[in-house]
This record gives C-alpha cells, sequence and structure tokens, in this order.
C-alpha cells in the first residue's frame, strides 16, 4: 500500500513510519523541512504539490501538529490550535478533490478531550468530554477545544468515498530519543521520578508496537468510523506509573513532588504541568470490543520492554 503521513517526522511518525516501511508498504512523509527522498514539502496550511502524494494514495495518517510539550502560554496554545485545524482542514480538501481518493484517513487525535477525572475510565461510548471540570484549571479547557476542533474539522471534511477514524491517542511510549518515555526515564534515572502531588491522578499510555498494531488494524477494519481510544487497557495511577519504570531500569527511590515543585520543573523544561498533572483515565473499548489483543497491555511488562530495548543500543 501507499501510505501518506502528513507531519510524520515527529516520535510517533518515526515509529510509525518505521514499522510500515518495514513491511513493506510505500510511506511518503510530508514535512515542513523535508531531509530524505521519501519526505515531500508542505506547510500544513495551503495546497500544493504535495496533494498529488494523496491522490491515488491507499491511506494517510495525519500526525501534524504543533508538539505539546511546551508552555501553555497564549501564543503556544493558539499555534497548538491553528496547527491541528489547519493541516487537518487542507488534508480533508487534498482528499476530497482527489481523483482517487485513499480509501481510509486516520487522524490524530488526543485522549486529552476527556475530562480530568478519577472515579471512571473513559471510554469512546460513555467517556466524559473535558473542559468545565470544578477542579481542574481553566486553561485545560483549552487543550479540550483543540481536540474537539482538530476532530470536527475530519468529521465535516466531504470526503463520502474515504472512511474517516479519529485516533484518540493516549501518550506513545517507545525507546526513542525525545518521546515522553525518554523524558521520564531520564527523570528516574535522576532520582527524581516519585510521585507528583500524591500521585492518584491516572496516566493512560500506550506501548508503541501496539500503537502500530491498532493503526494497522483500523486500517484493515472496513467498518470502523469515528474515534476510537489507542490507550492501553489498563491506565494506573502516576505513584505506581513512575515505581514501575523505577523498578524497570533498577532505580530504588525517586523524590516525591508537590504541585508548587512540579510547576518550578515545569518551567525549566519549558514544559506545562497539566502534561503531568491531568488524571488520564482512558480505556480502549472500541478496540477491545472488535476483537484488537494488546500484546503489552500492563505497564511494568512494557516498561521492562522498553528498558532492554533502549540497553541494548548501548545506554546505560
Amino acid at each position: 500500500m501507499k501510505i501518506v503521513i502528513p507531519g510524520g517526522t515527529g516520535q510517533v511518525g518515526t515509529v510509525l513510519k518505521r514499522a510500515l516501511s518495514a513491511a513493506g508498504h510505500d510511506v511518503v512523509v510530508l514535512s515542513r523541512r523535508p531531509r530524505q527522498r521519501d519526505e515531500v514539502h508542505w506547510d500544513g496550511a495551503t495546497p500544493g504539490p504535495w496533494v498529488e502524494e494523496i491522490d491515488g494514495s491507499d491511506v494517510v495518517v495525519n500526525l501534524a501538529g504543533r508538539s505539546v510539550n511546551c508552555r501553555y502560554t497564549p501564543a503556544n496554545l493558539r499555534e497548538m490550535m491553528d496547527s491541528r485545524v489547519h493541516s487537518a482542514r487542507v488534508v480533508g480538501e487534498a482528499i476530497a478533490a482527489a481523483a482517487r481518493p485513499p480509501r481510509v484517513w486516520l487522524q490524530m487525535s488526543t485522549a486529552t478531550v476527556y475530562a480530568h477525572r478519577y472515579d471512571a475510565p473513559n471510554d469512546e461510548a460513555t467517556g466524559v468530554i473535558g473542559g468545565t471540570e470544578p477542579d481542574a484549571p481553566g486553561y485545560w479547557a483549552y487543550s479540550v477545544d483543540i481536540a474537539k476542533a482538530w476532530e470536527r474539522e475530519q468529521e465535516t471534511a466531504d470526503t463520502p468515498d474515504t472512511r474517516k477514524v479519529a485516533l484518540r491517542a493516549a501518550m506513545v511510549m517507545s525507546p526513542d530519543s525525545g518521546g515522553v518515555f525518554d523524558v521520564l526515564l531520564r527523570l528516574a534515572r535522576l532520582g527524581l521520578g516519585g510521585p507528583v502531588a500524591g500521585g492518584a491522578q491516572y496516566v493512560s499510555w500506550i506501548h508503541d508496537q501496539d500503537f502500530v498494531r491498532a493503526v494497522e488494524f483500523l486500517i484493515a477494519r472496513d467498518d470502523t468510523t469515528g474515534p476510537v481510544n489507542l490507550a492501553a487497557p489498563a491506565p494506573l495511577p502516576h505513584r505506581d506509573f513512575m515505581r514501575a519504570l523505577r523498578s524497570a531500569w533498577g532505580v530504588p527511590v525517586g523524590l516525591p513532588a508537590t504541585r508548587w515543585m512540579a510547576e518550578v520543573g515545569a518551567f525549566a523544561l519549558r514544559s506545562d504541568t497539566e502534561l503531568l498533572l491531568k488524571s488520564r483515565r482512558v480505556v480502549p473499548g472500541r478496540l477491545l470490543d472488535a476483537g484488537f489483543t494488546f500484546g503489552r497491555p500492563d505497564w511494568p511488562a512494557a516498561a521492562d520492554d522498553l528498558v532492554r530495548r533502549l540497553r541494548s543500543r548501548g545506554v546505560r
């Protein structure tokens, strides 16, 4: 198959491109700064020669959007919104105009669309969409607005011959440099991998190989449309998540951090505490109902595998 991945040069795109290319597919990445032969320039907002890659392709997996690993300033939040909405819109326009449109369009979304909650898991059927939680900072609602606007662009695109799926993805854990696992493991290795603000908030995640397998599964299933949660079936509290990560690396102790300490640390790392403090208790209802089987459903075994792969590359 020919698979086009707009915004495929980030961590998730690297994971997906590597796996799909290894499986024998013709993978083309659309990038603002193409560096390889299989990368084609686009600006993520306007049509251009890149639309020829869409026309005649089999699958489009749109991952484009500004990284959320930044300070949530008004300017950065606006850029996060615009980069997602504009790229989804122009991809939809390219598919609509194609003489031979792809049969499926997988659009990246985020598990952040769900409410900050501890009481029950969020699946696609009964999950609570966030934005109005009384115990959450007001600006967290804007992240939910971004997710809803992102999905709305795909939903309203006039692409009757192309099946559409929104990937409400949790944090994708891979041993690649610069990803979320790399950041969390670095904190654990420094002895800073203890619970943050008590550690009761839930962490939703997905092993990189399960993410790839879920994408392949959704490409193959012609009966699946709309939002699908890409998350392991066993989210767990932050304190347990970090304990398992420390155990996988062999770090005996992780210093806890209060909320204000997390704010200071996030400021120093030019990131935001929402990534640590929001309780994302998300489960993959539709994947499980469709018969998908996770290879790494539980975090301790997944963390062990990621550490083993990292150490096989010579990291100590």
